[in-house]
């Protein structure tokens, strides 16, 4: 009888603490729907956004939550352009990291911003020295619709400072192969799925860090 007691106070404080994990909304809301790295095919606003061979994504680029020491409030979004890493800032000393793909050589940017603007299946206008430099752009110089094809993906997160908008975004891309590399024109691409996790729980007016 004694240890059948015990058994069960043991029970108690096991389910009492699990309980506790579950008392912030954003905590509980990822575990339940998106902490399963869920890389399979899925239909959005009626695109199907392929699925990732994610066996061949290394495991420190697949998103995770993990321990994370940081001074900033949580909903902060940090991205560390040298490990090729994105941390969405959680309570607890917690965060969601996200792998990344970021800007080549000569593209690279840090600094501070806020997110200004999120959207949906965005519409992609490249800038004019882009243009110049790829002139089969020109086709899009008044903006390329939303789609699978469209180099910002499945969500687009704005990124403005004190001098107005920076013009680099956090955004999706179908090329998974390119996240933990350097290759960009500048902004921060993650795999779709991921992006889509991200637009989801980052607010508008969120601080940026990008290191």
């Amino acid at each position: 009888m004694k240890l059948n007691t015990i058994a069960l106070a043991a029970g108690l404080v096991l389910t009492t603490a699990l309980a506790g994990c579950s008392t912030d909304g954003r905590i509980n809301n990822f575990l339940s729907n998106n902490f399963t790295n869920n890389y399979t095919s899925q239909v959005d606003a009626g695109y199907e956004i392929p699925a990732v061979p994610i066996s061949k994504v290394p495991r420190e680029f697949q998103r995770q939550i993990i321990r994370y020491k940081t001074a900033e409030k949580p909903g902060t979004i940090i991205v560390d352009t040298r490990s090729k890493h994105l941390y969405f800032v959680l309570p607890q000393g917690e965060a969601v990291r996200y792998g990344i793909g970021v800007g080549r050589e000569g593209f690279e940017w840090k600094g501070d911003a806020r997110i200004a603007m999120k959207r949906e299946w965005p519409t992609w206008t490249p800038p004019r020295e882009m243009i110049a430099r790829q002139p089969e752009l020109v086709k899009w110089q008044s903006g390329q619709p939303g789609g699978l094809r469209n180099p910002l993906g499945a969500r687009a997160l704005y990124l403005f400072n004190k001098n107005g908008d920076t013009g680099y975004r956090l955004h999706g891309t179908p090329e998974w192969a390119s996240i933990g590399k350097a290759m960009s024109s500048g902004c921060i691409r993650l795999i779709n799925q991921d992006i889509i996790d991200l637009y989801n729980r980052a607010e508008v007016g969120a601080k940026v860090i990008v290191l």
